[in-house]
């Protein structure tokens, strides 16, 4: 299932997201720190859902209460919930 997500509170403009089953299959995410957001994005490929979400929930970007990693765990979370994801 592919999702787009727009993001609150940080740079990045946008968020899609490919998932098959209970693993990531792709991830861009538009805006953002450049170099940040495509090594994340590559270190996500293939992980389970349920691993990046733990691994990114809650990380804070400069005081903001929330982070562009911290948004991708938003999204997956609501699309865990949304098909069954994980």
């Amino acid at each position: 299932m592919k999702y787009c997500y727009t993001p609150q509170g940080v740079c990045s403009r946008e968020m899609k997201i490919e998932v098959e089953g209970d693993t990531i299959q792709s991830i861009k995410i538009i805006g953002g720190c450049d170099g940040n957001t495509k090594g994340l994005c590559n270190l996500l490929k293939g992980m389970k859902v349920d691993e990046a979400i733990q691994k990114l929930k809650g990380i804070d970007c400069g005081g903001k209460g929330t982070s562009c990693p911290d948004q991708l765990a938003r999204v997956l979370e609501q699309a865990k919930k949304k098909k069954g994801v994980g």
